[in-house]
């Protein structure tokens, strides 16, 4: 008989598959966990004790660094949480934009996340094909914000500008011919909305091309199947939330219960899975995909119809036009105290709370009435999950602990905020 020992193993934190800075302490009875212990504070960001000591409008950039990989869906929590304290509402147009670009984030993430995952659990493929994607709505990222990740695009009363007519066009060089040039700028003749449009119409090939390497694949459903498994009560008990929610067969999405924005005027679906499991969480994100891009297809398909103002025009939230800027001394004071100083916000608190690719993001602010919050706290999804991997590792192998964060989908800037 082989002699089998208990051993306290530390997973991390320089894990490649931990997903940032994640410390575990394992505690095996020889291959089987007993107990797993996530430490957390490596990657402490203090973002809530930042956002407290500067004025409102200069704290949208820190919200995309809290999960980067899902960048303007958490300033739309933010922005949201502002708005709600001024009582005020951004134009029709800005609204139907922001929720494109929560639909193109939330497929960036599940690019991100499929491709991570499956590469933690050993299909090397799919992060090649998911990464040729992502390039794609980065650069849309970078057409509207010119920035590929922390936009900072979203502002109380809008969005910083409107789509731009035109698109990024590679250029011949030592790496790409003419005809190279000229096969990759084919889709980008036209506007930001052509190019998305070109986009979705290729989308769902795409996915279907990961299914095609994952979805019936042996190896894939015996390292997923059964593995992790989370009944609908325990589920709403550990406070999990978006696809590790629905995975388990709740229908919950905020999206459709508390419609925000423009959601309540489109049509998509729910995906909920049977058996929550790994296997049943990893169907929902695809099928989560698909229904972004109908989303997205309805708001190009507005957008291109309907023109109209993304920004609120009170000065003394939304800075005046450059134009006007450099005529008017007035539109130069407005300028100039709102980059500053900011602006005052009434006494009050608020909780806004949107449906973040990974579950419920929720942001609570409190304001005395002065240019800064009193006190931002971060409702982030990843916490709670993180919470949950000591109840979903136990008794399963060490390997299946890889599948377990990847199944999570932690992202460690929104964990120790």
């Amino acid at each position: 008989m082989a002699e089998i020992k208990n051993y306290t193993l530390n997973f991390g934190p320089q894990h490649p598959s931990a997903h940032g800075v994640l410390r575990l302490v394992l505690e095996m009875d020889g291959e089987v966990v007993e107990r797993a212990d996530p430490h957390i504070g490596l990657l402490h960001r203090a973002t809530e004790k930042l956002a407290e000591t500067k004025p409102f409008n200069q704290s949208i950039g820190y919200m995309d660094r809290l999960d980067y990989v899902s960048m303007m869906v958490n300033e739309h929590g933010y922005v949201m949480a502002i708005e709600k304290l001024l009582g005020i509402e951004p134009p029709i147009r800005a609204q139907y934009i922001r929720v494109m670009f929560d639909e193109i984030t939330r497929i960036l993430n599940h690019l991100m996340w499929v491709g991570a995952h499956a590469l933690d659990i050993g299909a090397m493929t799919v992060f090649l094909y998911a990464f040729r994607e992502r390039e794609d709505l980065m650069d849309c990222y970078e057409a509207v914000s010119g920035a590929r990740l922390h936009a900072t695009y979203y502002r109380p009363g809008g969005v910083y500008r409107d789509l731009p007519d035109s698109m990024p066009k590679y250029k011949p060089s030592k790496w790409h011919s003419e005809a190279d040039v000229r096969r990759l700028n084919r889709n980008r003749e036209g506007t930001l909305l052509d190019f998305i449009e070109d986009f979705t119409e290729r989308f769902p090939t795409y996915v279907d091309e990961y299914e095609t390497l994952l979805t019936e694949n042996r190896i894939w459903k015996q390292r997923t199947v059964g593995i992790g498994v989370v009944s609908p009560e325990r589920a709403l008990q550990l406070g999990l939330t978006g696809p590790m929610l629905r995975g388990s067969g709740v229908a919950w999405d905020l999206r459709k219960l508390q419609p925000y924005a423009v959601y309540d005027r489109l049509e998509f679906d729910i995906p909920v899975g049977v058996n929550g499991d790994t296997y049943d969480r990893y169907l929902v994100r695809i099928e989560e995909m698909r229904q972004s891009n109908r989303i997205i297809k309805q708001c190009v398909k507005w957008l291109k119809e309907n023109p109209g103002p993304v920004m609120i025009e009170d000065h003394k939230i939304a800075p005046p036009k450059r134009a006007e800027m450099k005529e008017s001394m007035e539109a130069l004071i407005h300028h100039f105290k709102l980059f500053s100083e900011g602006y005052c916000v009434p006494e009050g608190e608020v909780y806004a709370a949107v449906e973040h690719p990974k579950g419920e993001f929720g942001v609570y602010l409190v304001s005395d009435g002065a240019n800064k919050p009193y006190r931002v706290k971060v409702r982030a999804p990843g916490f709670a999950h993180l919470s949950a991997l000591d109840e979903l590792a136990r008794g399963h192998m060490l390997a299946d602990v890889v599948t377990l964060i990847g199944t999570l989908d932690i992202v460690f800037g929104e964990i120790d905020r």
